[in-house]
């Protein structure tokens, strides 16, 4: 029997949030992100207030990290609808997702400063 593997659930790196859905926004993620799981890290790209998978090596906004993807989204075609936990949380950091180029502790320590800017603590 062949093994099965699961996908990012929605909303599973959430430890605490704030009342209602006052942590959330709606949002777009920008055409071209391709394929994004849920709990991944995202920037924002100054110019159009749109997300996508943080990169820190940009210049474009989205070299800092700014929210947690709360869903999957499909954004290769297409500007994709998209909800993101934006503020006022913790967040377990064994579930999130880096960019690739994120590996050291220094780098994972700066992306964790970034979040905790916009109150969101990684547990």
């Amino acid at each position: 029997m062949p093994a099965l593997t699961e996908g990012r659930h929605t909303a599973e790196f959430i430890l605490s949030e704030a009342s209602g859905s006052r942590s959330r926004d709606n949002a777009k993620m920008a055409s071209g992100a391709g394929k994004v799981s849920a709990s991944t890290i995202l920037g924002k790209i100054t110019a159009s207030g749109k997300f996508v998978p943080h990169a820190p090596a940009a210049v474009d906004g989205s070299q800092t990290a700014v929210a947690i993807l709360y869903a999957s989204v499909d954004a290769t075609a297409a500007d994709a609808p998209c909800v993101v936990f934006a503020r006022d949380g913790e967040v377990k950091g064994v579930e999130l997702i880096y960019n690739a180029a994120t590996d050291t502790a220094p780098e994972i320590a700066a992306v964790h400063a970034a979040l905790a800017a916009n109150g969101i603590i990684v547990r």
